[in-house]
């Protein structure tokens, strides 16, 4: 039997969903945030600053990882810090594919107060497709996907054997449907926004109006709402992160959804449950801007030069391996000589400490409080995990491979 998507069915798009079902989390989810702004307030403009810098790079990188894009973490680091006007000394300059991302991203959440229009969603989109490719493949950038690019489905499995999750509306419906939804998203409205970001993710990936960065462009436009609702610029949670930690129920919520009827109050539950979640991490990226200020104000009484600046800051931002000499030098670009000198000193100051290995294949790392780098799953929703999709996207059809 043919499956009638929700969008073709009547009524689309006046969505229902279960007010009674929604109150209590969303009620726990609001109450959560509330928390968090209010200490959030307490930490002064500096330190505000930096978890800013830290969740805004973690939400433009788990955004790309969710459709299998992988983002250098020091160019992402060095794009956002550098746009935030923090200073960047010693951080890989950012390619064009990166800027254009963070870019993307920031003008959504930094532009909160600025309309939607469909003019400024196709500067997003070419500013991803910079080259006007995904990945080898040409697709159509700044406009609305074409009739002739194809069906544009969802699919997973290998090709002979696949399994479409959803096919979108074509292309022809896709002017209409997106001037609908954007007088929907800037008109005024007494809709929780929280539900509103919720609701408005859902309807744009279902409409799926570009041939790629769909995904993408949804979680910008989520942040927009959430800031928005907010009255705010700054972002400190990431949903995409969290997003990217559940991305399997949020493939199966989204299909299952989008299959089902005009009732979304699935979607929603998890939604909320997500950005209940996302909150509560963002107290992981809190501890870690406190576990970097701890550190510095020990660090104060010891006179470091800018290679050793440049490799704590390196450790404190989460570098991964070990820190041997070989590294350091090979890192601050300087001889194994001066890189022995420059650890020896920071150890002799108690800001390293040395491994048990002796020799070259001795490792430094930082002393002092452990950065709490790792993420919580818990709370509302339907996710009991970090638990990872395998949903294996055929990377050779462009115009089929777009999962949300």
């Amino acid at each position: 039997m043919r499956i009638i998507y929700i969008h073709e069915l009547d009524g689309w798009p006046h969505f229902d969903w279960s007010r009674e079902q929604l109150a209590a989390p969303l009620a726990e989810a609001r109450f959560r945030q509330g928390g968090l702004l209010g200490r959030l307030a307490g930490l002064g403009f500096d330190l505000n600053r930096q978890a800013e810098w830290q969740t805004l790079t973690s939400d433009v990188l788990k955004s790309s990882e969710i459709e299998g894009e992988h983002l250098n973490p020091e160019q992402v680091r060095s794009s956002v810090g550098r746009r935030l006007g923090l200073d960047v000394v010693g951080l890989k300059p950012a390619d064009r594919r990166t800027e254009g991302t963070v870019g993307m991203m920031l003008d959504a959440t930094r532009g909160f107060d600025q309309p939607l229009t469909a003019e400024r969603l196709f500067v997003w989109h070419a500013a991803l497709f910079t080259g006007g490719h995904s990945g080898l493949h040409p697709i159509t950038v700044g406009e609305w996907r074409h009739a002739s690019a194809g069906a544009m489905q969802v699919v997973s499995g290998p090709r002979g054997n696949e399994h479409v999750h959803f096919e979108a509306p074509v292309a022809e419906r896709v002017d209409g449907e997106m001037r609908r939804f954007l007088t929907w998203f800037e008109s005024p409205s007494n809709l929780d926004p929280v539900l509103k970001a919720g609701m408005a993710h859902f309807w744009f990936v279902t409409i799926h109006p570009f041939e790629d960065g769909n995904g993408r462009i949804a979680r910008a436009i989520t942040d927009m709402a959430l800031s928005r609702a907010e009255g705010s610029p700054q972002r400190f949670y990431s949903l995409s992160s969290q997003t990217c930690q559940e991305r399997a129920d949020y493939y199966d919520l989204l299909e299952q959804s989008q299959k089902a009827s005009l009732d979304i109050t699935r979607w929603l539950l998890w939604f909320v449950g997500c950005f209940a979640r996302a909150v509560d991490s963002a107290e992981d990226t809190l501890a870690s801007v406190l576990a970097k200020a701890r550190f510095w104000q020990r660090a104060q009484a010891a006179s470091m030069n800018d290679r050793q600046r440049l490799i704590v800051n390196r450790l404190l931002n989460g570098w991964q391996g070990n820190l041997t000499s070989s590294k350091y030098a090979q890192l601050a670009h300087c001889s194994h000589d001066t890189a022995l000198r420059d650890l020896t000193a920071l150890t002799q100051t108690g800001l390293l400490r040395r491994g048990p290995a002796g020799g070259r294949s001795t490792a430094y790392e930082l002393t002092g409080q452990r950065l709490r780098t790792g993420v919580r799953i818990q709370g509302l929703g339907v996710s009991q995990g970090s638990r990872v999709a395998a949903l294996g996207i055929d990377a050779a059809a462009r115009q089929r491979r777009l999962h949300p």
